[in-house]
């Protein structure tokens, strides 16, 4: 069935593909962008575009009450580089200012355009890289909760995903936490410091994270939309990974040096705590409900494979 979709924060790198991937599904798309330079981009992938601020709630209201749609998919933030600058992940709460702005008061905003157009169905961005809660196993469900990183600096971050999780599962939609990004323009900055040897293996390197390449992230949420799911879903990879192995293997597929080890007293003055818990701590993800509930299949079930097609 052809549905009316709006995709807040459509021109992202994630964005671009899941507008891609609801036209070539026949679905009718309105999608958002900051900036009118970005409008032609929309077009040439077969959306309507808006500029909309998603910090102001005028700005918001009229878009969405413009395209009047049947589902509205919250993608919005501000990790690029126009927004942020280069990635920091030891000042994390400086860095993700405007995004965990955009995951709090920017939901509310969409929350609301949303009630007052009649829109029937949401699904929203979250995350699931390496932020399971530092207890038990190494691999996370959607039953298990997210780490609150209280006394660091990626404390604000975690409650605004929480804060996205709660409204959206409680408005009846859909919280998808996607694992760590990778694909064309997805993980340039990492790369980068990579090939640099600036991103190094901190102590054994124990820490599980879960990857998603960004095409199957977006098939995940096309199927979301269309399906009218609700809850929490983990949109990851098959395979969660230490450091010990995903790092050295993307550094091969970029044709660079093996990395570097650090002990964590070292790491942990150089970029700091979130980081050295990120590589010595992280929590990976299980993606058994979105396979199940979902019948997602993924065009690359583990990053393995993702960064050998997409990297090399």
């Amino acid at each position: 069935m052809t549905m009316r979709v709006f995709v807040a924060g459509g021109s992202g790198v994630l964005g671009r593909r899941l507008v891609s991937q609801l036209v070539a599904r026949g679905h009718q798309v309105t999608a958002t962008t900051t900036t009118e330079a970005k409008l032609g981009l929309l077009a040439e992938l077969g959306a309507q575009g808006l500029v909309m601020d998603g910090l102001d709630a005028m700005s918001v209201g009229e878009a969405v009450a413009t395209a009047r749609p049947d589902a509205l998919v919250h993608q919005m933030s501000a990790m690029s580089r126009t927004h942020a600058g280069k990635p920091d992940i030891k000042h994390l709460n400086r860095w993700l200012t405007q995004t965990n702005r955009l995951r709090t008061e920017g939901t509310d905003h969409l929350l609301a355009a949303a009630e007052a157009t009649g829109v029937s169905h949401l699904v929203a961005q979250s995350h699931a890289s390496w932020n399971g809660i530092r207890q038990g196993g190494w691999v996370k469900t959607e039953e298990d909760p997210l780490d609150p990183e209280e006394d660091t600096v990626a404390r604000a971050g975690a409650a605004a995903i929480r804060h996205v999780e709660e409204v959206i599962v409680k408005a009846g939609g859909a919280a998808l936490r996607y694992g760590g990004l990778y694909g064309h323009g997805a993980i340039d900055d990492q790369v980068e410091l990579i090939r640099k040897r600036q991103f190094p293996l901190v102590g054994g390197g124990t820490g599980y994270s879960s990857w998603v390449h960004v095409d199957d992230a977006a098939s995940a949420t096309v199927l979301a939309v269309e399906q009218k799911a609700r809850g929490v879903f983990d949109i990851v990879d098959d395979e969660p990974a230490p450091a010990v192995e995903w790092l050295p293997y993307l550094a091969e597929c970029v044709g660079a040096k093996r990395p570097k080890r650090v002990p964590t007293w070292l790491a942990r003055l150089l970029v700091g705590q979130v980081a050295v818990t990120m590589m010595t701590e992280g929590r990976g993800f299980s993606n058994a409900k979105a396979k199940r509930e979902l019948g997602w299949q993924l065009r690359y079930p583990s990053w393995r494979q993702g960064f050998t097609e997409e990297l090399a």
